[in-house]
């Protein structure tokens, strides 16, 4: 007995300072991990080639050149190809954003030109000798003072091998004159050639300073771009509002953490302190996850993260509640533990895979900070269901081992003896669910006549440019109307802008037609102006009519795929279609449920309601799934002959899972709406609201469902299950007397 205590203390000791070392090693290597622009500040662009095919090698050169000149704004700045026309720019931590957007995309019509006389000897410049396109690079040398004399700078050319002949032909017939370097018709410099430069690189000098002699060289590498690219998608965000954007996630998600913890105690006890031993080792490691696979880190981000951890506690709480009905069977605690992992795993295992589905189909149809999203929520489903596989089972024995062995330690679920008759309800329930839908479809068709639009469509989805101020002060409606939609309407020429304040903050939502680089700076100015709002916390979207289009085309995709694969999968593992079918329906449910809030609340619908969509969709299914296992439990068992018996018995057994799951994912959900930034709150109030609807209807609707659409088939479906099992038996005896 001593020697098994002493594993299980060994045991529990080495969790505990494996839990440490992880959550110390994750928390330090935050540091390390890589942020999104909206986390880092900074600019993020897409621009899209007027060639609707272009070739390979010019989108080749345009990157190159491109990066070279987003590398002069910061050496960690990343440009990459998107589908075959399109081309992304992610410049972190500058704060002049508008200005380099202003910059960045010009199609760079650079030339040499050198003099040329006419007959009636008057010389112009209008000879083109040498096109940007043939400079290699341009950079800056330093050049040493001599004999007291300050340091100085030159800026050196080296040119491709046609530029270099181009260069040699020019130089050699013009020593002693001027050769004009012509960018976007501005002349840059004018200098003057020396001698014959034949060796393909050559220096202009002139006493340049370091930023002098910097910016023309930045000018002439920017060389004439291989194609022409039009801005359809750009970010701008301030590093200061990222960082604040960071302390209040990381803050929702210590609070959030803390109260789920604190239901895990007081609900189921000693599992409930081996349950947050296991949320806090798999916060250590999905932090080191992040750094180990070099995961990007948005804000959507951190929200899966926070959402993934509320969703953790599903598994626990499926085995929990297991191990309390195994002990009000009578069974010992280590026989409840042994039987309560057995029963629980096949509910677990098919409520993650359907969710990783969702997260996946994200990962592929969305775009951007939506991507980080699914990523972390992916890691965090796959992490969290092997942390309640492994570690809280491995926690649970050794907790056993010490000495907790009670019953009462874990608390006890007695069977059910009088099942709630939700078969019985089921016309009220579908009836609240049908005024429920038709609610928001009457509400759409009321949006549809008063703004052409069935919903609040955000800039993702429609197009345009999309400003969020922070003012010093709570600014009133009054002023805003009075005072800021003026200024906004004479600078940008937008007759009708729409300005909304953000409820219980001092930001303020400025959505114009769509503004180029110079309109942003110059509506950045000034609100700072006018109104004394610090620039750096101003952040800025901008996003053409057709990208709008496309994301409008993903969300409905992305939405519909994850549901038919999930549905798929249900069918698969359950081996009957109506289980599948009446998941469907509940799907349909709890989006029409979420889109009456979006239509009724005219909630922006912007890039995270994708996200949201989806996440509801996969947590929705998981519900629905442990709901079915019982089900198919009972059948197998064959002990129970009334179909809407063996539903209302599943669906009441499961009925404390559903709802502990639901408030704990709920309150993690919660918890990054009241701290969480404007863009977090987007998407965290319609999924709060689609939790609850998904509860409603795995609890309500899909169990009533499978039976009415079994209710032809029920005397057949027990009658071959009955068969089944007598063919087992007849096997294993068969067996038994050929041994």
């Amino acid at each position: 007995m001593e020697q098994k205590k002493g594993r299980s203390l060994f045991s529990l000791l080495l969790i505990l300072a494996a839990t440490v070392a992880f959550c110390i090693l994750g928390f330090k290597n935050m540091s390390n991990i890589e942020l999104g622009l909206d986390l880092a500040g900074g600019v993020s662009i897409t621009y899209q080639t007027s060639e609707s095919n272009p070739s390979a090698q010019d989108m080749s050169d345009t990157i190159y050149k491109l990066q070279k000149r987003a590398e002069g704004y910061s050496t960690e700045a990343a440009v990459y190809q998107e589908g075959s026309d399109r081309i992304n720019i992610d410049i972190p931590g500058v704060n002049d954003a508008n200005e380099i957007l202003k910059e960045l995309g010009k199609p760079g019509s650079l030339y040499f030109i050198a003099p040329k006389v006419s007959d009636d000897g008057v010389t112009s410049f209008d000879d083109i000798v040498v096109e940007g396109a043939d400079v290699e690079t341009a950079g800056v040398r330093k050049v040493d003072g001599r004999s007291g004399q300050a340091d100085s700078y030159e800026v050196l050319l080296i040119f491709n091998d046609e530029g270099a002949k181009k260069f040699a032909d020019a130089t050699t017939k013009n020593v002693g004159n001027y050769i004009a370097i012509v960018f976007d018709g501005e002349i840059v410099s004018m200098p003057i050639v020396n001698e014959a430069i034949t060796g393909g690189q050559c220096s202009i000098t002139g006493n340049f300073d370091y930023d002098t002699a910097a910016q023309l060289a930045s000018t002439i590498r920017l060389g004439a771009l291989k194609l022409e690219l039009t801005e359809i998608r750009s970010n701008v965000v301030g590093a200061r509002l990222g960082q604040q954007a960071i302390s209040t996630s990381l803050w929702a998600g210590l609070i959030g953490l803390i109260l789920v913890v604190l239901i895990m105690l007081i609900v189921y006890r000693v599992a409930g302190v081996c349950a947050s031993i296991a949320l806090s080792l798999y916060t250590g490691v999905i932090l080191i996850l992040l750094d180990a696979f070099d995961v990007t880190l948005t804000l959507p981000g951190i929200a899966g993260i926070i959402l993934s951890i509320g969703m953790a506690v599903d598994a626990n709480v499926i085995i929990f509640t297991r191990i309390k009905e195994e002990l009000g069977l009578q069974k010992n605690v280590k026989e409840a533990i042994d039987a309560g992992f057995h029963k629980a795993l096949s509910a677990i295992v098919d409520g993650n895979i359907t969710t990783v589905i969702a997260a996946v189909v994200l990962y592929f149809r969305g775009s951007g900070t939506v991507k980080g999203f699914a990523q972390t929520l992916g890691i965090g489903i796959i992490l969290s269901m092997v942390t309640a596989l492994i570690i809280t089972r491995w926690l649970l024995n050794s907790a056993y081992g010490l000495g907790c062995d009670k019953p009462g330690m874990y608390g006890i679920k007695k069977p059910v003896e009088t099942p709630v008759n939700f078969i019985g309800k089921r016309k009220l329930t579908y009836g609240i669910s049908i005024l429920l839908i038709v609610a928001g479809l009457a509400m759409m068709g009321v949006n549809k006549g008063g703004t052409g639009d069935i919903l609040n469509y955000g800039l993702d989805f429609k197009g345009g440019t999309s400003t969020n101020v922070t003012f010093n002060e709570d600014i009133s409606l009054d002023r805003i109307s009075s005072e800021v939609a003026p200024v906004v309407t004479e600078v940008t020429g937008d007759m009708s802008p729409q300005i909304q304040k953000v409820a219980g903050s001092n930001e303020v939502l400025i959505r114009t037609s769509s503004l180029d680089a110079e309109g942003r700076e110059s509506l950045n100015e000034a609100l700072a102006e006018r109104f004394g709002v610090d620039k750096e916390l101003i952040t800025a979207e901008n996003i053409s009519g057709s990208i709008s289009t496309e994301m409008k085309r993903d969300a409905v995709v992305a939405v519909v795929l994850a549901t038919i694969l999930m549905l798929l999968y249900i069918w698969l593992r359950f081996r009957n279609i109506f289980f599948a079918s009446s998941a469907v329906i509940a799907l349909v449910h709890d989006v029409m449920a979420t889109l009456t809030f979006y239509a009724v609340c005219k909630w922006s619908v912007g890039s995270t309601f994708i996200a949201c969509m989806l996440t509801l969709v996969g947590y929705s299914i998981n519900a629905t799934i442990v709901i079915f296992d019982r089900i198919r439990e009972h059948l197998n068992e064959g002990r129970i002959r009334e179909f809407k018996d063996i539903v209302n018995l599943a669906i009441t057994e499961t009925l404390s899972r559903s709802l502990f799951t639901s408030l704990t994912t709920f309150v993690m959900v919660a918890c990054l709406f009241v701290f969480g930034v404007t863009s977090i709150r987007e998407f965290a109030l319609p999924l709060m609201v689609g939790i609850i609807a998904g509860g409603y209807s795995s609890v309500c609707i899909t169990g009533p469902l499978w039976y009415d659409m079994t209710s032809k088939r029920q005397e057949k479906i027990l009658a071959r299950i009955a068969e089944e099992k007598e063919n087992k038996k007849k096997k294993k005896i068969r067996r038994g007397a050929q041994v």
